[in-house]
């Protein structure tokens, strides 16, 4: 096939123009690997006439993105504006009903909204993909979606925001309070507008969502996923896990179990020796476990112009080659609607409290988790020049539920001090 595949890009931030870079710079490369050449017809942003650094003169330009993706000249929609209604959503959708493949970005949308999408995608014979939407240049998608379709997915997890992972590895090696790194992220521009979505894990629960859709072939349910952001890390914690041989992430886990799909976001403690416990910096890494392929490790980049314009750039490529793929591995219709667990997989988990420093206080904290049927790994006290006694326990493999029962009894105390920090330890 030589007639060109033609794009219409809504939305000209860092992705989009990258985007556009690849395009440009690009333009030989992509026609011989796609069959075909590969050209843009019009742009859409809310600004026309800001410098972004890279030629558009040669695009037709559309004040309005549900105009962009009606355009006759349009054969693919790559929708690049964010939002998980708006515009974004609003284009997304005239693009589908009107035919058209669509490539985009956007987890948000696709967390809150997907499994309509994805219908509406089928009912138009057009395709939905998202590569860009999670973890930035890493293929995960097309791995679960094709690389790893011959397998069932007994679990996903990974470290999927960047910047959670630079906070807290920045805390560590650094030795600087959560406070200072996270004003230090935000001069740099790490952070959203909405620091929440990034440190509240809210961000990369959107991407989670998506993941568990695929691996467990469910309907997407954002809301069925359990989020606790990093803002309780203390730089004690960090510390803490480091002397007894663990690192803190940001961590995303979803499997299915006999109660239901988990799907858990949250600070847990990995081994510092794992992949995970390495993961340095903004770098995302998701892990995959599948019956056949046992554990694969995927690792790179998860934001940035180059990475999240090289993902967009590979759906697109498949499009002009003309690979057509359910939005979630296998057509809508099939997926299930998702139970949550009830309950999470027993785990270890790492215990901070401070304690009255009075005699007893540590037996009657040992007689309260044994009381809910926890048994005490290791504990650490540490020295101390005041009454309150920092104290650090590890127990085996609980129920959350469980523990909660013995923080509730120990809040009724008079020995803690404050409210204890409860972490899950992830075996990985």
């Amino acid at each position: 096939m030589t007639t060109p595949l033609r794009l219409g890009i809504a939305g000209l931030g860092t992705v989009g123009t990258g985007t556009v870079k690849i395009v440009r710079q690009k333009a030989h490369l992509l026609a011989v690997r796609a069959g075909r050449p590969v050209e843009i017809s019009a742009v859409s942003a809310r600004t026309r006439d800001k410098d972004r650094g890279v030629n558009l003169s040669s695009y037709d330009w559309e004040d309005d993105p549900v105009a962009l993706a009606k355009r006759d000249d349009v054969d693919v929609f790559v929708e690049l504006m964010g939002g998980s209604d708006g515009p974004a959503k609003a284009a997304t959708e005239a693009a589908l009903k009107a035919g058209k493949d669509v490539v985009t970005a956007n987890k948000a949308m696709l967390a809150l909204h997907g499994q309509e999408l994805a219908q509406l995608a089928e009912a138009n014979g057009a395709v939905l993909r998202f590569e860009a939407a999670v973890a930035g240049g890493i293929p995960v998608i097309k791995s679960l979606t094709e690389g790893l379709a011959g397998n069932e997915v007994t679990r996903v997890l990974g470290v999927m925001n960047g910047t959670c992972n630079y906070i807290l590895t920045r805390m560590q090696s650094a030795g600087l309070p959560y406070d200072t790194v996270f004003e230090e992220a935000n001069q740099l521009g790490y952070l959203e507008a909405d620091p929440e979505l990034d440190v509240g894990g809210i961000d990369a629960g959107h991407k989670l969502s998506l993941l568990s859709a695929i691996a467990f072939g469910t309907q997407v349910n954002f809301a069925g996923v359990e989020l606790e952001g990093i803002g309780r890390i203390l730089i004690e914690d960090i510390r803490a896990a480091a002397d007894m041989g663990y690192r803190i992430k940001l961590l995303g886990v979803a499997q299915m179990t006999g109660r239901g799909l988990e799907q858990r976001m949250s600070p847990c403690l990995v081994p510092a020796a794992s992949p995970l416990g390495q993961l340095e910096g903004g770098t995302n890494m998701v892990v995959i476990e599948g019956d056949a392929v046992e554990q694969i490790v995927l690792r790179g980049p998860g934001a940035g112009e180059g990475p999240t314009a090289s993902a967009v750039m590979g759906d697109v490529m498949d499009i002009a080659r003309g690979l057509r793929v359910s939005t979630f591995g296998q057509p809508a219709a099939t997926l299930s609607p998702s139970q949550p667990a009830q309950s999470a997989a027993p785990a270890p988990y790492y215990l901070r409290m401070t304690l009255r420093d009075k005699p007893g206080a540590l037996a009657k904290v040992a007689t309260l988790l044994g009381a809910s049927g926890i048994s005490i790994d290791r504990m650490r006290q540490y020295d101390h020049a005041d009454e309150a006694a920092p104290v650090l326990i590890v127990t085996h493999k609980t129920q959350r539920s469980a523990l909660n029962e013995a923080l509730e009894a120990m809040g009724q105390t008079d020995v803690v001090l404050g409210e204890p920090v409860a972490l899950r330890i992830e075996e990985v």
